[in-house]
């Protein structure tokens, strides 16, 4: 009798680390050294003081997999927590994109008129091209990119997902 296969499920972790040389390198090591995929990667120091950084990282794996990686990344030492944002609590998660698009005429008006309703803003212009500035869920970025590629998208830069935990209890 088989098994039907696990599901692959997409994760948020917020991990909170000492803010010092070679930890993100070892935080990704876990994940490169098992053949464990990233999809985005976040890091900003958090506090200043306490020297503490957060980082963000989202993965894609079956259940075992989120666990075994969770429980690894629990075992390294500059490690102060680990949270699941997916599982352990309702959180909020935002990416920011630039998106360059190249057009003059129809192309042009239409970009512009799409922007609108994805509320990006202009944040640059020329007499060819427009960067746009996108803020939102990661959906949100590539549903719009994909429209602008008709329309002449030039380039993405993307900042990864950056994500909190609701309500009023720190990380």
């Amino acid at each position: 009798m088989s098994h039907p296969p696990e599901r692959i499920e997409r994760h948020t972790l917020s991990i909170l680390v000492d803010n010092e040389p070679g930890v993100l390198a070892r935080v990704i090591g876990l994940f490169s050294g098992r053949g464990y995929n990233i999809d985005s990667l976040t890091v900003s120091e958090v506090s200043h003081e306490r020297h503490l950084s957060r980082i963000t990282i989202v993965t894609t794996g079956t259940p075992m997999v989120i666990e075994q990686i969770r429980n690894q990344l629990d075992r390294l030492v500059p490690i102060h927590r680990v949270r699941d944002l997916t599982v352990e609590a309702a959180s909020v998660e935002r990416e920011l994109a630039m998106v360059k698009v190249r057009g003059t005429g129809d192309a042009r008006s239409e970009a512009l008129r799409l922007a609108e309703a994805f509320r990006a803003r202009v944040i640059d212009a020329t007499t060819e091209s427009f960067v746009f500035e996108i803020t939102g869920k990661s959906d949100k970025i590539d549903q719009f990119a994909v429209l602008m590629v008709p329309l002449g998208l030039v380039e993405v830069s993307r900042t990864g997902v950056v994500a909190i935990s609701r309500g009023p209890e720190a990380m």
